[in-house]
């Protein structure tokens, strides 16, 4: 039995992830079938509040061995790989979950929504969900058509997440370890040992957006008021759970493995026909402008592409990021990767591929003379040049070959400035081949 639970978080606390747990919790008579999944949909959607990530697990009578996947006091959670036929009472699950979901969820800035399915939503309202925004209309019909259980809370906008969250079939995936704080540490600073993240960092070649090198800054621990102490991620699920321990931090009240979509860019729409705001796409085009930059710290630069000019902005939390765009030239070849914007109509960048550039130059003088061997004046007219002794005339000024900045390979914004589903380069297989220099000027 599918189980899927959607915004019932807000910036000023509560978690949907730590109501997941809460569930595991309170449906211990039944086993866990596979991980709870933490599924990221569309992060251009306006009225997101953090991640946009909706909470699926499946709960039946467990077959075969069991792993370890996370402790809730002194209780070892366990899943299983494989299941019995056996389900369990649908009803029964929703009238266990309901005070949960009343308990959890911010009754001012949420709209929860519950769905208990046998059958998984086709595959498609996973791919509209991450890439495109939906409505009730368009996920309705389906919960009818699977006979599924709902509940919802206010406006119930949490079952579009639901279904789009439950309709996921990993074609890439990746684990998240959610450490969660006791409740009376709610709201409070946070205590941590950096040091012990960069190790876990560099010691876990699996994972990644944990530590920042350039900054020497901690990417893995929320400003928030939530429950989460830290969310470490990776690819590997035994390297996360091998590195947990070694992270010093106040004391954890629970933790627990996630299956994710997040460093996979599932979000990202290639070779579109259009573009449409609020989504997020990869687009080729050639530089048509040297970068301008905007009160607080944004830069922009512009694109041709087949389907028109486009704005491209690096913003001020992407920090050094932005230098990619300072560096870069007209006609240089270029694919960009981000979220489209409405107002102002820009390419939030995410990623930068730089496929080629042009040969850059430099004037070092007036042209000479071929006759008399004298340096040309201008004439002041379209950049012309003359002798003045002999008359000769030159449209071209002596130049020298500059070397670029920016050579050709792929640049990424800061850990701290990447998004859930933006895939890192680390996950690529790739490092950038220009390192940017910390700070700006």
């Amino acid at each position: 039995m599918y189980v899927a639970v959607d915004d019932t978080d807000s910036m000023r606390g509560n978690c949907t992830t730590f109501l997941a747990t809460e569930i595991i919790r309170e449906l211990s008579d039944l086993d866990l079938i596979g991980n709870p999944r933490l599924v990221r949909l569309n992060p251009a959607v306006p009225w997101k509040t953090r991640g946009n990530g909706a909470l699926v697990m499946r709960f039946g009578r467990g077959r075969g061995p069991s792993r370890m996947i996370g402790r809730i006091g002194d209780r070892d959670i366990v899943c299983y790989d494989d299941c019995t036929a056996w389900e369990p009472d649908p009803e029964s699950i929703r009238s266990r979950v309901i005070p949960l979901m009343e308990e959890y969820h911010d009754p001012e800035l949420s709209d929860p929504g519950l769905l208990i399915s046998r059958t998984k939503p086709s595959q498609s309202f996973y791919w509209r969900g991450v890439r495109t925004i939906m409505g009730r209309e368009d996920v309705d019909p389906e919960i009818s058509r699977l006979g599924a259980i709902t509940h919802e809370i206010n406006k119930g906008r949490g079952l579009i997440g639901c279904v789009c969250g439950m309709a996921w079939r990993p074609r890439d995936s990746t684990f998240e370890l959610l450490s969660y704080r006791p409740r009376e540490r709610w709201g409070t600073k946070r205590v941590f040992d950096p040091d012990t993240i960069r190790s876990v960092e560099f010691g876990y070649p699996s994972t990644f957006n944990s530590w920042e090198e350039r900054s020497h800054k901690v990417a893995m621990v929320p400003s928030t008021p939530c429950p989460v102490m830290y969310g470490l991620r990776g690819d590997d699920e035994d390297d996360l759970i091998e590195a947990a321990p070694r992270i010093s931090t106040e004391t954890i009240d629970r933790w627990m493995v996630f299956l994710t979509n997040q460093g996979t860019d599932d979000h990202i729409i290639h070779d579109p026909d259009e573009l449409v705001p609020n989504r997020s796409y990869s687009i080729h085009g050639t530089v048509s402008s040297n970068s301008t930059h905007s009160e607080g710290g944004h830069t922009f630069i512009r694109i041709d592409t087949e389907l028109g000019g486009l704005d491209c902005a690096a913003y001020e939390p992407s920090k050094e990021f932005r230098y990619v765009l300072d560096w870069l030239r007209p006609g240089d070849e270029v694919e960009m990767l981000g979220e489209l914007r409405e107002e102002p109509r820009t390419l939030n960048l995410e990623k930068v591929h730089v496929v080629s550039t042009i040969e850059d130059s430099m004037k070092i003088s007036n042209p000479i003379c071929p006759i008399c061997s004298r340096t040309m004046k201008s004439t002041g007219k379209g950049n012309r040049f003359k002798c003045k002794k002999c008359g000769t005339r030159s449209s071209e000024p002596v130049t020298r070959r500059v070397r670029r900045q920016i050579v050709p390979g792929w640049y990424e914004p800061p850990t701290s400035a990447r998004r859930h589903l933006s895939k890192p380069l680390k996950r690529m297989g790739l490092e950038q081949p220009v390192e940017f220099v910390n700070g700006r000027t």
